[in-house]
């Protein structure tokens, strides 16, 4: 049944999208503003107390292991955000501009997601037996000759911590890119090799800037995904390192739920931000 003439088009409008309104108000705004609120709380020893307070955000800002575990977690973002690129448009570039027969390329694209058909924690710590002191790398390595003694710092070190974000968000990274390269109009790429453009000039000048929205929406899921983990760096790190993610959940588990909203507070907002920046150089609203 159409509506009438009479119905303004502005209330149709808002007919249409007030259900997906409502759901993002209680799945998304309602727990946000839950954490803001409860951020202001005070905690003792025994209870909680809804009084309005500054006092946690004045303990997290003057404590100088607040400042150490955003650098922290900010390193571990930015080296796993390099990683995953480097990896990531290597294998979409593969894919896209390599492998001819479309068969072939959902075959292999298929393939690069075999590893998330298991837990992110068993993909975690399958690297555990193989990074130990007495583990097959350092078996691999001794039995070379490349090294006398085993190497302590493959396990339970920043080295192994970036290695399992790699391992587990290089994906996250390769599907955008992959998606923006095979939208690429092909004789694009054959006018600028008409023009004696070589490989890497048309790489550059051509595939590069074509690939920016891709890359921009690989770079937020990963540096997002990175940035609020926590178990990856526990585990790999054994204890010895922490982030964020991993600041809130100690509080968590003390029972300091005011001192996790308000960390968790300063996280969003910081995500928020960099997130902000990156969308000011590239609009990736041409990809969604």
């Amino acid at each position: 049944m159409r509506p009438s003439s009479d119905t303004p088009r502005h209330w149709i409008s808002w007919a249409m999208v007030s259900p997906l309104a409502l759901v993002m108000a209680i799945f998304l705004i309602l727990p946000i503003a839950m954490i803001v609120t409860v951020s202001f709380w005070q905690a003792t020893e025994w209870s909680i107390v809804p009084a309005f307070d500054f006092e946690n955000y004045q303990f997290l800002f003057s404590s100088a292991v607040t400042y150490k575990v955003f650098l922290n977690t900010f390193k571990y973002a930015a080296i796993t955000w390099v990683c995953t690129l480097g990896i990531g448009f290597t294998v979409a570039y593969f894919l896209a501009f390599h492998v001819r027969s479309l068969a072939w390329q959902i075959a292999l694209f298929l393939l690069c997601t075999i590893p998330f058909w298991t837990s992110n924690i068993i993909r975690m710590i399958s690297w555990i037996p193989f990074l130990g002191r007495n583990g097959i790398a350092n078996s691999v390595l001794i039995s070379w000759g490349v090294i006398d003694e085993p190497l302590d710092w493959l396990l339970f070190s920043d080295f192994s911590v970036i290695l399992a974000f790699v391992h587990l968000y290089t994906l996250f990274m390769v599907v955008p890119i992959f998606n923006t390269m095979m939208r690429i109009d092909r004789s694009l790429i054959e006018a600028a090799r008409d023009a004696g453009a070589n490989g890497a000039q048309i790489l550059w000048h051509v595939i590069v800037p074509l690939t920016k929205p891709g890359i921009m929406i690989g770079t937020i899921f990963v540096l997002t995904l990175v940035m609020g983990d926590f178990i990856t760096v526990r585990f790999m790190s054994g204890s010895q390192s922490a982030n964020v993610g991993r600041l809130i959940s100690n509080d968590i588990a003390l029972l300091q739920y005011p001192s996790a909203a308000a960390t968790a507070v300063v996280l969003l907002i910081t995500v928020l931000l960099v997130i902000g920046i990156l969308l000011r150089f590239v609009d990736i609203r041409k990809e969604l």
